[in-house]
């Protein structure tokens, strides 16, 4: 890069006198309000106030950085800052303010558990090209951002429309029949109620011993709670081998619903997914193995469709555990069609909208692989702008 020149970024930042910005403390965020907050977490904007004596409306455009969580956001528009841990950062005239944004998300900055790191960022080194070369840049791997964004917003899409349609289908039914009152709510006159128990043979995992090299990374997938993220699990972080399955853990059948029941993923969500092959799990994890031919797809949706219920059975230890109890898995009840045909084409809706919402979510982990190497690349001068056609790279990945 002989006509880039280098600088760490405390060198590249203007001073900035917010020291007189009033900020809110987390107690008093309101889902609604005049002004957006902003604070160290993941999320661009985490809560709102009508309290304006902290606002920062000048300056703009400004990065924000997570001084405890190392989290960078680019910030536009006016906001008020969240209390502790969140750093407002300006870079100099002739550093363009969204390539310093991309520039300081390219540093690899160690965690330091939850101590501050803006100490750190500011001793770390970030190239400068030219200003036009800035922009370049800039605009790249910003195209790569909203690309993801709206990979982001079809999956909101698509998970609302299935929130709806799981609604109507398991209340109304596909063929237009009265309704009667059960003890879960409204359903089809047609449809029974049965338990997980009835339904379902319910299997217990384990974990093999880690110390033995033999029982891991065979080709058997081993589902733990950090895996139940979609609704159809297709393959797995961690994976045993057939020793591995024998020394500790089981086996769930292809078209078989993995459930965690203890964990902090409970705190937020149900994890559920149906699985289209044989998966061993851990101990925090039950199969629910059907004892006739329901479908995994089926069994899951009308699981997750009754979530609420479930959840509100969680126990939580004095740790913080949160737990369901087998007795209440046993006794969860669902909705049935007497009709398998009706199951069968349910399942068939429903399995289309988890193939949208799983396109969506492939589609995005491409373009995040392709956003680091391409960060990387750019910020390196390994690629310049002018080499590289963006469109032809998103087609021949299928993203166009």
């Amino acid at each position: 890069m002989p006509e880039w020149s280098t600088s760490i970024v405390e060198k590249c930042l203007e001073p900035l006198a917010l020291q007189k910005k009033s900020k809110v403390l987390l107690r008093d965020y309101a889902t609604s309000g005049n002004f957006p907050i902003v604070d160290q977490g993941q999320g661009l904007i985490a809560g709102w106030t009508d309290d304006g004596t902290g606002l920062i409306s000048t300056s703009l455009p400004v990065v924000v950085f997570g001084d405890h969580t190392r989290a960078f956001k680019y910030v536009d528009f006016p906001f008020v800052r969240g209390a502790d841990g969140t750093q407002v950062l300006k870079p100099k005239t002739g550093i363009d303010p969204l390539f310093f944004y991309y520039a300081c998300k390219s540093i690899d900055i160690p965690s330091r558990g939850y101590n501050r790191h803006f100490k750190v960022l500011k001793e770390k080194e970030i190239p400068i090209p030219p200003l036009w070369a800035q922009r370049s840049i800039a605009q790249v791997l910003r195209r790569l951002d909203d690309a993801s964004s709206l990979q982001d917003k079809q999956i909101q899409g698509a998970t609302a429309l299935k929130r709806a349609t799981m609604q109507t289908l398991f209340t109304y039914g596909l063929r237009g029949e009265a309704q009667k009152e059960t003890e879960i709510g409204p359903v089809p006159e047609s449809w029974g109620i049965k338990t997980i128990q009835e339904l379902c043979e319910i299997r217990s995992g384990g974990t093999p011993r880690k110390s033995v090299h033999a029982y891991w990374g065979g080709d058997i997938p081993w589902v733990s709670g950090k895996d139940l993220k979609e609704p159809r699990l297709h393959d797995t972080i961690d994976h045993v081998t057939t020793e591995g399955v024998e020394a500790g853990s089981r086996l769930a059948p292809p078209d078989s619903v993995l459930l965690l029941v203890r964990g902090m993923g409970l705190a937020k969500d149900l994890p559920v997914a149906a699985i289209d092959r044989s998966m061993a799990f851990n101990q925090d994890v039950k199969a629910l193995v059907s004892r006739g031919k329901l479908s995994g797809s089926f069994l899951r949706s009308a699981i997750y469709a009754g979530k609420e219920r479930l959840l509100g059975r969680i126990v939580t230890s004095a740790h913080g555990t949160m737990t369901l109890n087998l007795n209440d898995v046993e006794d969860f009840r669902v909705p049935l069609p007497e009709d398998s045909a009706e199951i069968e084409e349910i399942a068939a809706i429903l399995n289309t909208i988890d193939g949208k919402i799983d396109l969506h979510r492939r589609k995005r982990a491409v373009l995040e692989e392709l956003f680091k190497v391409l960060l990387h690349k750019l910020m390196t001068g390994e690629i310049r702008v002018g080499e590289l056609n963006l469109s032809d790279v998103l087609q021949e990945a299928k993203l166009e």
